[in-house]
């Protein structure tokens, strides 16, 4: 009997999984006595049934490979749906211009509400005052009404001022809240009024709505340190003053020491900022886009000359100002920094409070960070007597989240609203050495293999690890000026796999110091590959298949003598890149005859982050050139750099070094090529 579905539409039900195993599993020339082989009675139907099965099999592995990243990609999907915080339409802007400063109250309000915080209001004249108060934080917010124009009103934030109403009136205790906390919370709120008061035409009612949502977010970020001072009384004021404490005595003065350092180094006044990131640690950018403080990490070359061009009233800050001397302003940094989105090739990480339920986290209550050798401090070698442990809080018996703790983490996807940072498998494991110093020192040396999982270099460039893995990617870097001929670069992909780095738990400062270096080398590297546009190396853009480059025109007697002379230009130059994953050397922390592969030794001591490219000489010499890039803060530009062959080259290390720090370093082996003596 025919199945109706199947007769009435006139396909049939495609084969499945199952039933192709057990088609294989009936054929005729499949033995069940013995395993198969060419040497039997039938030889014809035993091979036919071996391609078969070799076939098929082919098949259904393509196929489960095909539905594991599938079924990947829909498990990633869901959970980020599960996570969006709703559709945004935008915000609903009146029509009426008069109608505004009484509607931006109604969203100051709800803003409130939301974020668990009572609202108040006075109004005197042309002024109003909006009140929004926590159990011990109280905002203080003057608005002022233009009304030079009846028909357009102008509404504006005259002042914004935190304050805390301390529990039992101790006098020891400070009311005054953070001047740089009212600074950030004044400019959302003057950004969302620039927007929604812009011409009609003018207007975008998204980025209105996501300045709306940013303040929304910091006022439900107070209050969770709001509920956790409130249960400690008068000592609960250093939930809110630790962030400046921690600013104003650790992180900015010793961001001062080293931007003098390398100031003296460079015999100017102030220091470069990418110099600064390179060789110093990142920058503290107290409450960048979030009431707790940001870290810039890493600035790519093209970001960094975007800045400098960027124009400015002043190059650097006043003497009396206690911040470094840069040479780009704070004011302009930090405009830059702050767009949304996040300008490519800038790196950063907020250290923010979060609740967690996990226990596992390690401690450096046996002093394990005595054997670590993160952070560094080459500048400026007193701070490493820096000590700054983070206050962490639990809740307790009888609420609702009782169990969980509150501690501090370095988040890199700014509150979950972009991809973190691509490191790689070796260096997410140095991060877990930091973290939890027992766990992580462990056989830190035995290499682990990636088992299919792709490459770190396939999340970097693809964006994904669920797609097929590479083993090199192919780009042509052309020089700007044509002073050499185009290079065919082959990057080899390392063997071990990559993740995003997101949310890391931190206890204290050197902690968050030693976690950033090993972001920083990680970063170096990602920009130096993304300089470029990389395509999976396959059959189709081997660059070795140039029979299509050829030119039509017949050789002539000169291009035949400038061949055998070894002066004709060749068209591609083959450029090789390596990224070297293990130590050169192993110093073994513990003298151990029978741990020769096994050891406790520090990974970060003997690990350099380098790059490493090779190239042919320039004829009529033949061999190789090495070229090895290698990131090393104790170098006044933060690498350090090492030309192998390239016989009768008139280098300068400096001015190669240079290269590399304005973005040219995968362009070295032209330079060097250039260079290079050739046989006249």
């Amino acid at each position: 009997m025919s199945n109706p579905a199947s007769s009435s539409s006139g396909s049939t039900i495609p084969p499945s999984i199952l039933t192709t195993v057990q088609s294989l599993a009936t054929q005729d020339g499949l033995s069940t006595t013995s395993p198969l082989h060419p040497f039997s009675e039938s030889p014809e139907e035993t091979l036919t049934a071996l391609r078969s099965i070799l076939t098929t099999t082919t098949q259904i592995s393509q196929s489960l490979a095909n539905h594991v990243g599938s079924d990947q990609a829909m498990k990633q999907t869901a959970e980020a749906l599960r996570r969006r915080e709703g559709s945004t339409y935008g915000e609903d802007i009146p029509l009426d211009r008069t109608a505004i400063p009484e509607w931006f109250v109604t969203r100051l309000k709800s803003w409130a509400a939301a974020a668990g915080m009572e609202t108040f209001q006075e109004q005197r004249g042309g002024h109003m005052t909006v009140v929004l108060g926590g159990k011990i934080l109280v905002i203080d917010i003057d608005l002022q009404v233009n009304r030079a124009i009846p028909d357009n009103p102008i509404l504006a934030i005259s002042a914004l001022k935190t304050s805390f109403a301390v529990p039992n009136g101790s006098i020891n205790s400070t009311t005054d809240g953070s001047t740089s906390l009212d600074t950030s919370l004044a400019g959302t709120l003057r950004a969302f009024l620039r927007e929604v008061q812009k011409d009609e035409e003018l207007q975008d009612i998204l980025v209105a709505a996501r300045h709306g949502a940013r303040f929304q977010e910091h006022l439900t970020y107070l209050m969770s340190l709001d509920k956790l001072a409130l249960r400690e009384g008068d000592r609960g004021l250093r939930w809110f003053n630790g962030i400046d404490r921690l600013a104003a005595q650790f992180l900015e003065p010793l961001a001062i020491k080293e931007a003098d350092a390398i100031a003296l180094s460079n015999s100017t006044t102030s220091a470069p900022l990418d110099i600064l990131l390179m060789r110093g640690h990142a920058l503290p950018l107290p409450y960048l886009d979030f009431p707790s403080i940001s870290f810039l990490i890493f600035l790519s070359p093209r970001a960094y000359l975007t800045l400098l061009r960027t124009p400015t009233q002043a190059s650097f800050p006043p003497s009396k100002s206690p911040l470094p001397k840069l040479d780009i302003s704070f004011h302009a940094l930090r405009s830059y920094v702050s767009t949304n989105p996040r300008p490519p090739g800038v790196t950063t990480a907020a250290l923010v409070l979060g609740i967690t339920a996990t226990q596992s986290y390690g401690t450096d209550s046996l002093g394990n960070y005595d054997f670590m050798t993160r952070p560094t401090f080459p500048l400026h070698p007193a701070g490493d007597q820096l000590e700054y442990t983070f206050i962490e809080g639990s809740e307790p018996l009888g609420s609702q989240d009782f169990g969980k703790s509150h501690k501090w983490f370095l988040d890199f996807t700014d509150g979950g609203k972009r991809q973190g940072v691509v490191m790689s498998q070796t260096r997410m494991r140095d991060i877990e050495t930091i973290v939890n110093p027992l766990n992580g020192m462990t056989y830190v040396n035995i290499p682990v293999p990636s088992f299919n999982s792709g490459s770190w270099i396939d999340l970097l460039l693809g964006g994904s690890s669920l797609g097929p893995s590479h083993e090199r990617y192919t780009a042509l870097y052309t020089s700007p000026t044509s002073t050499h001929p185009p290079l065919q670069l082959r990057l080899t992909s390392p063997e071990e796999p990559g993740y995003f780095l997101e949310r890391i738990p931190v206890q204290n400062m050197k902690q968050v110091w030693g976690i950033l270096e090993i972001v920083r080398e990680q970063c170096w590297l990602n920009e130096i590959i993304n300089g470029l546009e990389w395509t999976p190396e396959g059959p189709l853009n081997n660059p070795n298949n140039l029979h299509q480059e050829f030119d039509s025109d017949p050789a002539t007697d000169a291009d035949l003598q400038a061949v055998l002379g070894g002066t004709v230009p060749p068209r591609k130059i083959p450029v090789i890149i390596y990224l070297p994953t293990q130590p050169t050397t192993v110093d073994p922390l513990f003298d151990t005859a029978d741990l020769d592969a096994i050891t406790l030794s520090q990974p970060s001591t003997h690990r350099q982050t380098k790059i490493v490219m090779t190239s042919p000489e320039r004829p009529p010499i033949t061999g190789l050139v090495e070229i090895s890039i290698a990131y090393d803060p104790l170098r006044p530009k933060g690498i350090s750099l090492s030309v192998n062959g390239a016989m009768g080259a008139d280098l300068n290390h400096d001015t190669l070094e240079e290269v590399c720090r304005r973005g040219g370093t995968l362009g070295l082996p032209g330079r060097i090529w250039m260079k290079s003596h050739a046989l006249a």
